[in-house]
């Protein structure tokens, strides 16, 4: 179990705060989410940014995974994770051209980061979570972490545990949120 400073937190959000441009804010989260991960046992960062052969898609961030025992065991050793460090919710649009590129290079799980969450309601698989329970038939899954999932973590046993109860809502309930 690794500790997660909230002075770094705190840090990375008030960078993303006073960013300029939506690069800079996006910057400032996709290096609080490598701080995060990175501290995850047997997780490491292994590309940010990268685009696809064609040049038409861009990964935020790629993890890999080695499956340790105290860390990700439960999932893929690639993981992608979009990040959306917006004012408002993501939308639909956004949910599903994140899992076109989960199915363009054949993964199956991938982590969105909604700075605000996303757009629909939950309990009637609307917008945003209609996508996320699409995707579900397709035997892809995507979690949702949002800015106060993030500020609430203390260590990285809390992550683990977030990613599996994550995965077992969207399982039970078909839907990225309670």
């Amino acid at each position: 179990m690794a500790l997660i400073s909230l002075v770094v937190i705190n840090k990375y959000l008030r960078r993303a705060a006073a960013a300029t441009t939506t690069r800079e804010q996006g910057q400032a989260l996709e290096d609080m989410v490598c701080y995060l991960f990175g501290k995850i046992p047997g997780v490491s960062v292994r590309k940010r940014n990268p685009l696809n052969v064609f040049r038409t898609q861009e990964i935020d961030v790629a993890v890999w995974n080695d499956k340790s025992l105290k860390g990700l065991p439960f999932l893929p050793n690639i993981i992608l994770i979009e990040c959306k460090n917006w004012s408002n919710p993501v939308s639909s649009a956004e949910i599903a051209w994140f899992l076109t590129k989960l199915r363009s290079r054949g993964l199956v799980f991938g982590i969105l980061i909604a700075y605000d969450g996303i757009t629909g309601d939950p309990a009637d698989l609307t917008c945003a979570h209609s996508i996320i329970a699409d995707a579900l038939r397709e035997q892809r899954n995507i979690v949702v972490v949002t800015k106060d999932e993030i500020a609430s973590l203390r260590d990285s046993s809390q992550i683990v545990m977030l990613m599996k109860e994550k995965l077992c809502e969207l399982a039970v309930t078909g839907t990225a949120f309670p």
